[in-house]
């Protein structure tokens, strides 16, 4: 008898529980009575959260969505640089894929997951594709029941097939961190038609549930499986409220709303994808960019530039009104902008080097200077957050956690005083100038015929800042003014988007600009960024190249913390050491989201905690 005939079969003998036995059997050996066990104990719910219970019913909408927003029209948004693929999930071509697909800025247009988060919380999932699910306390597995009504954009059903399809797919083809996460599944199971059971080797990464239920979902079927790791412009078909229109390599996209989407009426989904149309045009540099804003070729755009947001709205359109700017609060931590160091770089090695040339960034010339008086400085990776150690002595748990590490942390970052290198603003403050030669000489370099040389191998310290744009070049050199003056030797070398990203991944550089985007639930994704494992692993967003066992440990610690008290004090302890590491020269902030837009386009009242989502938006002229 084949397995579907005997799952019916079941089903006439013994009903649902009958089919969910069979199938489960069929796909992963299980013990029959623990099944029921977590039938009776462990109840379905619309929605999980990391730590404690989501804020929402089942039947309330998102509150920084507008479920009465009009329905129709087009939105024009812009990028700087390029795309060459389809994919964002692989090693090749996954860091120039086209916008739009799948992301919290410009929506999850064509890719969808079991759940959807909602960006009003730390760290809540609701049902999307899967209209309810359930885990246990220990989070050892998860399970979750598809809505009967999810299906593809050709109207196929999407199925447990295109699920498990999805996750494996990833787990052999895709990039780190996220085939790292699925290849943490030990069973798939079965446990019904619509129903799939993802068992774990323990529970002891909490977070890893909720990141498996934001995987992304493919269509087996559509799918080409062989290649999926070969950079492609083949697009994607999902479950998403958009179809792709037009596809113009490196220059536009089109996104076309699905009249038949499936899940148009679910309480998540009100007041989201409002346009009709999607344009994601792209654009060589930032000036041509903000130049095509401008003449009303793009609606609506971020602005990361102090001097373009404090300056650049002096044209008629901005004066007359018909432009407005918007600054959102954020209400999450600071991201932490950095020039970060590759540790695999000789010169980079020594800790102290790296402490030094951190010092010798005059942040109060470079904020007076470049950027209006705009900037506040970043000191760790949660400032603005009850997660930072910025101004905290670390508590009892802290220093438990550390104490296996006792050289991991400066005894200053310890007790909470530690605050980056204050220069004068002269951009020479000579007071610094001392001290960042001192710490050099702790690392074995001294002044010889005005370079700053290392007295074990005779050669000066010397390096490339890479750089992909006109602001990163600008405020490079603006660094470089005060490196010279201890003889530093360090150039800057602006390449395109697209060469920047391949150099990052491949590790060709010796200092790069890079972002380290924070939240309020920081969890399983700090492994691809700082892990030892992650270091050598090309594509992952260990830039830095940090091996540091303390670091490893206390990552561990905040995946598998159980209690809020104790998830803050992790991430407190491993904030002290990736600050005492000095793994990137602090750069600044915004408290702000910075966006403008034509009137033509409006935004919602309310905002998430991350600030703009362009699928919450809607046009002038809808109805």
């Amino acid at each position: 008898m084949g397995f579907i005939d005997s799952a019916v079969n079941s089903f006439l003998k013994n009903g649902v529980l009958g089919v969910a036995l069979a199938l489960s059997l069929s796909i992963a050996p299980f013990s029959v009575s623990a099944a029921l066990a977590d039938d009776e104990d462990v109840p379905w719910v619309h929605g999980i959260s990391m730590h404690g219970a989501p804020a929402l019913g089942p039947d309330e909408p998102f509150p920084y969505a507008n479920p009465d927003a009009p329905q129709g029209g087009t939105l024009t948004l812009g990028v700087q640089g390029t795309f060459d693929s389809m994919n964002s999930f692989i090693v090749q071509g996954g860091w120039t894929s086209a916008r739009g697909m799948r992301e919290r800025q410009f929506g999850n247009n064509i890719l969808e997951s079991l759940l959807v988060r909602s960006y009003a919380e730390p760290f809540s999932l609701y049902g999307l594709v899967a209209q309810r699910v359930r885990m246990p306390d220990s989070r050892e597995w998860i399970e979750f029941e598809l809505n009967p009504n999810a299906k593809f954009s050709d109207g196929t059903p999407l199925t447990v097939d295109d699920i498990i399809f999805s996750l494996e797919i990833i787990e052999e083809k895709g990039r780190p961190p996220y085939r790292n996460w699925y290849a943490a599944i030990k069973e798939k199971q079965v446990t019904a038609p619509n129903r799939l059971k993802l068992v774990f080797e323990n529970g002891d990464n909490r977070e890893l549930p909720l990141l498996i239920a934001l995987a992304p979902i493919f269509s087996k079927k559509h799918t080409d499986a062989e290649n999926f790791d070969k950079s492609s412009l083949n697009p994607p078909v999902g479950s998403g409220p958009y179809t792709f229109k037009t596809i113009e390599a490196g220059r536009l996209v089109v996104y076309e709303k699905n009249p038949d989407y499936w899940a148009k009426d679910l309480p998540v989904k009100a007041g989201f994808d409002n346009f009709n149309e999607i344009r994601v045009e792209y654009f060589r540099d930032e000036t041509t960019l903000q130049e095509a804003f401008k003449k009303g070729l793009v609606n609506a755009l971020q602005f990361r530039d102090p001097a373009r947001w404090a300056t650049g709205f002096d044209f008629p359109a901005a004066e007359n009104g018909d432009v407005e700017k918007l600054a959102i609060p954020f209400g999450i931590p600071a991201k932490m902008q950095g020039i970060a160091f590759n540790t695999r770089r000789e010169q980079f090695t020594d800790k102290n080097v790296r402490k030094a040339l951190s010092m010798l960034f005059d942040f109060k010339w470079v904020n007076a200077n470049l950027y209006y008086g705009l900037y506040q400085r970043t000191a760790g990776y949660w400032d603005n957050s009850d997660l930072s150690s910025i101004g905290r002595p670390a508590s009892e748990r802290e220093k438990e956690l550390l104490a296996p590490f006792p050289d991991a942390v400066d005894p200053e970052v310890m007790a909470g005083t530690w605050r980056p290198a204050d220069a004068d603003g002269s951009g020479r403050d000579r007071k610094v100038l001392r001290e960042a030669l001192e710490t050099f000489g702790e690392a074995g370099y001294s002044l010889d015929n005005r370079k700053l040389v290392n007295k074990a191998t005779g050669k000066p310290l010397s390096f490339e800042i890479l750089a992909k744009n006109e602001d990163e070049e600008k405020l490079a050199l603006a660094y470089i003014r005060t490196l010279e003056l201890l003889g530093i030797e360090a150039t800057v070398r602006s390449v395109d988007p697209a060469q920047f990203e391949d150099r990052r991944t491949k590790r060709e550089f010796d200092m790069v600009f890079n972002t380290w985007r924070a939240s309020l639930s920081p969890g399983a994704e700090q492994y691809g960024r700082w892990s030892t494992k992650a270091a050598d692993q090309e594509g992952s967003f260990n830039f830095v190249g940090a091996r540091e066992p303390a670091i490893d440990a206390l990552i561990n610690e905040i995946v598998g913390a159980r209690s809020r008290e104790h998830f803050v004090d992790a991430v407190r302890a491993f904030d002290r050491v990736l600050i005492s590491g000095a793994y990137a020269v602090p750069l600044y902030h915004v408290s702000d989201d910075w966006v403008a837009h034509w009137k033509k386009v409006i935004p919602p009242q309310s905002h998430s905690l991350y600030g703009h989502e362009f699928d919450t938006w809607w046009s002038a002229t809808a109805q």
